[in-house]
């Protein structure tokens, strides 16, 4: 008879995220894993496969719920350019106070391991692509009640707001605390919209 679980996947997924966040794919060994999730390797691999198959479990958990947050953020916008400085402010906020400097999940995700494992960089291109789908609609929309100048293509500006963002989060990895460095990237792209 099979035995029945004894642990949440979901909470087991979110704590694979934070441990992957961290220490990055290479960076978490299989004992971190175990020790960790506070799982027995049995149940870790009996539940998720191996590390790679965990890993991408947890990266498209991630890619759900930040997805899911600023696509409802922006489709019930009142004002776009507002919630554009919304969401970078949250960015900065979340840089500024992160002591361990993780940056964002995905970005590290996309720099680790993205040119080496085409499935990584498939949920890479497709976060980057539902982003930019999202931003787009919400910059048109902006554009089209007059909200967002129209000086620049709606397209062009949701890449080069994409960009930012995930440029942010770069930054935030790479240990940047200066406030000022933040609101400079901030402020030039308020300045296009």
């Amino acid at each position: 008879m099979a035995r029945t679980k004894e642990f949440n996947e979901d909470q087991a997924l979110d704590k694979a995220i934070e441990i992957f966040w961290h220490k990055g794919y290479n960076g978490t060994s299989a004992q971190d894993l175990v020790t960790y999730l506070g799982l027995s390797r049995s149940s870790l691999y009996d539940t998720f496969g191996d590390k790679q198959k965990l890993f991408v479990k947890a990266l498209k958990r991630y890619q759900e719920q930040g997805q899911n947050y600023i696509i409802e953020l922006l489709e019930n916008s009142e004002n776009v350019k507002v919630t554009f400085t919304e969401i970078f402010k949250r960015a900065v906020i979340e840089s500024l106070e992160d002591r361990i400097t993780k940056g964002c999940f995905m970005v590290n995700s996309a720099v680790e391991l993205a040119m080496h494992d085409s499935e990584i960089a498939r949920i890479v291109h497709e976060n980057q692509k539902v982003m930019e789908e999202a931003f787009y609609k919400a910059l048109k929309k902006g554009q089209e009640s007059g909200q967002i100048s129209t000086k620049q293509d709606a397209r062009l500006l949701a890449r080069f707001i994409f960009n930012n963002y995930s440029g942010i989060r770069v930054l935030a990895r790479g240990g940047e605390k200066d406030k000022k460095v933040y609101d400079d990237i901030l402020k030039a792209i308020l300045s296009l919209l």
